[in-house]
């Protein structure tokens, strides 16, 4: 009996290891494609010449990339000018990043954690940086990929009962650069105050928020909506009653149509009912100027429109 478990194990043993380096072999395989000169450097711990390499005077903002495996290693945050004749960085990516010593005895050689490429050498105590290090890297063991460019200015669309105290709150928040009330999504094009109250155009009483996205991200914008309203109320806003008054966001995109639907889902496991709907943003037609920043004209403040904190 104890030499048929003794077997057992052993043939449990080679199937673990067969499995692994079944695993290891298709990780290998997945790798990037190498270019000859590449393989000399990040497999067979080569060098490239100095000031030769395509990152070495390069100073775009964005993030590098292992060349062998897409593993982000770097920020161009940590990027100085050495003029040793390679990209130099005094940081990396935590994690991202191990250190062994090299073979010559002396230095230290920088690899990818993920996969063990060759990413150049380390060097402390040069007084260069704030961080006194220095990460020598090779041109060819990176992919740099720049980071997207944020525009400074960006809109959104919020519909919450009447727009007066909508527009009154969002024009009051640091990084809105303007808030204007007027309509959106009914079939009359221009429409007036009377038309929307009256003629069931189908128009809700919207407004246009002008903000900073560098300062404040739409994430947040949804979300001070959602406090500074009733979204449960299936009717209209407080006493303002109508299908002009209802509860709705008009998305511009789909990033910003799956941040509203994620926060509604939080509010939900929140005990919320929310009702408020979701729209594809259509054109905006600003109200007439008697609209435009009621309550700073009338120096009060709004009647159906308290924050309330949500989130």
């Amino acid at each position: 009996m104890r030499n048929y478990m003794i077997i057992a194990l052993l043939i449990g043993f080679m199937f673990n290891l067969f499995v692994c380096s079944e695993g290891l072999a298709m990780d290998k395989e997945s790798y990037n494609k190498l270019s000859t000169e590449e393989e000399r450097i990040i497999v067979h711990k080569g060098t490239e010449a100095p000031f030769s390499g395509e990152y070495n005077d390069f100073f775009v903002k964005g993030f590098y990339y292992c060349k062998r495996c897409n593993a982000q290693l770097y920020s161009s945050d940590d990027k100085f000018a050495s003029s040793c004749g390679w990209p130099s960085f005094d940081d990396e990516i935590k994690g991202a990043v191990k250190g062994q010593p090299d073979i010559d005895g002396r230095r230290t050689e920088m690899l990818c954690s993920n996969c063990g490429a060759h990413l150049g050498h380390v060097f402390i105590g040069e007084g260069l940086t704030e961080k006194n290090t220095r990460h020598c890297v090779n041109s060819l063991s990176l992919i740099f990929v720049a980071k997207k460019k944020v525009p400074r200015r960006a809109k959104a669309y919020f519909a919450g009962g009447c727009f007066w105290g909508v527009e009154h709150l969002f024009e009051h928040k640091d990084g809105v650069l303007s808030a204007v009330s007027g309509y959106m999504g009914g079939s009359m094009a221009n429409p007036s105050y009377r038309d929307v109250t009256y003629g069931n155009t189908g128009h809700l009483e919207v407004v246009e928020v002008t903000y900073d996205p560098t300062k404040v991200n739409y994430e947040e914008w949804v979300k001070f909506f959602f406090e500074i309203h009733d979204p449960t109320q299936v009717n209209g806003q407080g006493p303002d009653v109508g299908e002009q008054y209802l509860s709705a966001i008009f998305y511009l995109n789909g990033e910003e149509k799956n941040i509203i639907h994620k926060l509604i889902g939080i509010l939900k496991l929140k005990g919320y009912e929310i009702v408020t709907k979701v729209i594809p943003a259509g054109v905006f037609w600003p109200a007439e100027e008697y609209h435009q920043d009621y309550y700073d004209k009338k120096n009060q403040q709004p009647y159906c429109h308290v924050y309330k904190k949500k989130f």
